[in-house]
């Protein structure tokens, strides 16, 4: 059984034809699906569809896209919703400084009360970075410093030396279907060398279909092929990899029930 860390199932291109998506998903070997939310309008879509399908869980937290409008949102709204039993994780949440869709210093703070919510919870924090390792490393370090939350990087797509910081840190590393890309030679031999017990593997869906599916709308059912790609970069089984990550995945997600 796989497990798609990572999906935006209530996203255009999936959320109109959701229940075809997750049978497709399930007839590849998918057994769960951790919907993400990027903006707190969300929340209650990505909960509701969890609270209807027992493989679905959620996660509730503001993209840093979308931290301007959310800057005085304050932890007490994450910290509530946190509460429900189908919420299991804390994210996206983190820095992207390639679109700087938000205000720098507005993401930053927006991140750190993802990590205050996160070390109160004890629920895992998804974290995206994008053009931002410097100060990804930097928050993420000091937070560490004032006391232990976990987390993971969704979507790795970063430098060697970060993700020496991170698993130095105690993180999770999760890949999409990038690593199955032609020209993603530095993230595959990141890839090949992540520890067993820190590695999960997600889609993004709708985004980043892998190969052999690239231009195609992403669906949950194609973790199956980067899983795939993984195990064989990584010289060892489909079966076994998948086993490796879902192990990894309980761990993490402890609130999910499996």
């Amino acid at each position: 059984m796989l497990i798609d860390s990572h999906c935006h199932l209530e996203y255009k291109g999936l959320v109109e034809d959701q229940q075809a998506v997750l049978a497709r998903a399930r007839a590849a070997g998918v057994g769960g699906f951790l919907s993400i939310s990027t903006r707190q309008r969300e929340w209650g879509q990505v909960i509701g569809t969890a609270e209807r399908e027992a493989d679905v869980w959620a996660s509730v937290g503001i993209h840093p896209h979308e931290a301007d409008a959310h800057a005085d949102m304050g932890e007490a709204a994450l910290l509530e919703i946190a509460a429900n039993p189908r919420v299991i994780a804390i994210g996206e949440t983190g820095l992207d400084y390639y679109y700087d869709h938000s205000d720098r210093e507005t993401q930053q703070a927006l991140f750190r009360q993802h990590i205050a919510v996160a070390r109160e919870t004890g629920l895992p924090l998804i974290v995206h970075t994008r053009d931002a390792e410097d100060d990804t490393a930097r928050i993420m370090t000091e937070e560490m410093e004032r006391g232990a939350y976990p987390a993971l990087i969704h979507c790795f797509t970063a430098s060697a030396d970060f993700a020496r910081i991170v698993l130095d840190l105690g993180l999770t590393i999760s890949l999409s279907g990038i690593v199955t890309f032609k020209n993603a030679k530095d993230l595959q031999a990141i890839a090949a060398e992540v520890p067993e017990d820190r590695l999960l593997v997600e889609t993004d869906a709708p985004f980043l279909a892998p190969v052999p599916n690239r231009g195609k709308v992403c669906e949950p059912a194609f973790v199956a092929d980067t899983a795939r790609f993984l195990a064989e970069l990584r010289g060892v089984s489909p079966e076994a990899l998948a086993e490796t990550t879902t192990r990894n995945f309980q761990r993490l997600f402890a609130k999910a029930a499996l």
